[in-house]
């Protein structure tokens, strides 16, 4: 696999001079114009020598960085790679490798590679590496200081170094430039079963880097208990400090959701319940949570849960004190309505989702003016017949975009709504 790896690099080397003496931009090769087949319908994406592609991905992750730029991260063929756009994602640059050691890298729905950008503009990525065992993994991190242009040497984030699950990690950075990592953790249930003893799930922890990601802190757990394979999500509130949602396990088998906010940088708050669909399975349904947090420190939570009384997706507003408005239904539960997506900003609101009407794959979104209070008539965005990734809501300083990846399209930014005015 190495080999290959390294005879691949040579081939795009060698390749990329050869556009260059014959006059061909680089950059144009590189790009992505939405209308070529891409995903698993691409010719050679199987082909672990051709040049990487963000076509060839199952699972990118993006952000807006404060000029505008519109960053990726992706894997491909043992390698995380990071590319750019200017164009909202007409064209890409070449991608730029993060780990020069290719390593096994997870990138599927609920656990992909993660990207973060600070207000000066340094880059951030996280990653799980899946180890010799099912279900087992580190949470790794790397990080540039140069707009891309070369990336640290990545790092091990979780402390314990077990064969056993550290994945689905979340990542976070604050304005005051703190790094923030969760993500679930198996070495309470590894040390648990090695002593013949039941543990349900996993466990959540987190770990934070106040040097710009050179290091970070001794982890610490939130909880026990967790879900084992459901994406966790977190963001930074206006005090700089990060407020997490996950699946939580309560009981033998319950899997509903709870929160927790800090009250310092290494003192998490008391997790709280938020959601009561009780939903009874012994199962992770790798199905998780999305949160957004708006000026104003309120909480706008999103989730899918399938209890006998309450199922299908759900939209919550809680303010810092954990006080909460009742749960608001969207999204078609018939037409298999999942892996919502949220995004706030002062009282506005809005949501995304995907559905499934028997043949086609549907990405829908909803909006509302008034914090939550009301919701407008839902609007059907993009379809595909052929596969897709989930959808993602995203904003730069004036648009707010869904990310979508589909077999046939590739990643397109689709633009819903002006930040500062309805179109």
């Amino acid at each position: 696999m190495r080999e290959l790896n390294i005879n691949s690099k040579m081939k795009i080397s060698i390749l990329i001079v050869g556009l260059l003496i014959a006059g061909i931009s680089v950059n144009s090769f590189a790009s992505h114009d939405g209308a070529k087949p891409s995903g698993a319908t691409a010719s050679g994406c199987s082909d672990i020598n051709q040049l990487p592609t963000l076509d060839c991905t199952p699972a990118p992750s993006s952000v807006f960085a404060d000029s505008g730029r519109l960053w990726v991260a992706w894997s491909y063929a043992g390698h995380v790679y990071v590319s750019y756009s200017d164009d909202k994602a007409k064209t890409f640059s070449l991608p730029m490798s993060v780990n020069s050691t290719p390593e096994k890298i997870s990138a599927r729905g609920e656990n992909r590679p993660k990207i973060a950008v600070n207000n000066k503009g340094a880059i951030y990525v996280s990653w799980t590496t899946p180890l010799k065992k099912r279900f087992t993994g580190n949470v790794r991190f790397s990080y540039s200081n140069d707009n891309g242009k070369t990336f640290s040497r990545p790092i091990t984030v979780n402390d314990n170094l077990d064969i056993t699950g550290h994945r689905f990690e979340a990542l976070s950075v604050a304005d005051n430039g703190n790094i923030y990592l969760a993500w679930l953790d198996k070495r309470d249930r590894f040390k648990a079963e090695k002593a013949a003893k039941k543990y349900h799930g996993a466990a959540l922890y987190y770990s934070w880097s106040d040097n710009g990601g050179k290091s970070f802190h001794q982890n610490q757990k939130i909880i026990d208990h967790s879900c084992e394979c459901c994406r966790v999500a977190m963001q930074t509130d206006s005090h700089n400090l990060p407020v997490i949602l996950w699946r939580n396990i309560y009981g033998k088998n319950t899997r509903d959701h709870a929160l927790v906010n800090f009250k310092s940088v290494d003192k998490p708050g008391e997790p709280q319940r938020v959601s009561f669909d009780n939903w009874q399975v012994d199962a992770c349904p790798h199905h998780g949570p999305d949160l957004s947090i708006s000026n104003a420190d309120t909480y706008h939570l999103v989730w899918f849960n399938n209890g006998e009384k309450n199922h299908g997706l759900f939209y919550q507003r809680l303010n810092e004190k954990q006080a909460a408005t009742a749960p608001v239904p969207f999204g078609n539960y018939k037409a298999a309505a999942s892996h919502p997506s949220v995004l706030s900003k002062e009282n506005r609101v809005w949501l995304s989702w995907k559905e499934f009407d028997g043949k086609k794959e549907i990405l829908w979104m909803q909006y509302s003016a008034d914090n939550g209070d009301s919701w407008n008539i839902p609007v059907q965005i993009a379809q595909t017949d052929a596969g897709s990734d989930y959808g993602f809501l995203l904003m730069d300083s004036k648009t707010v975009y869904i990310q979508w990846k589909t077999s046939k399209d590739g990643f397109r930014l689709y633009a819903i709504d002006k930040v500062t005015g309805r179109d």
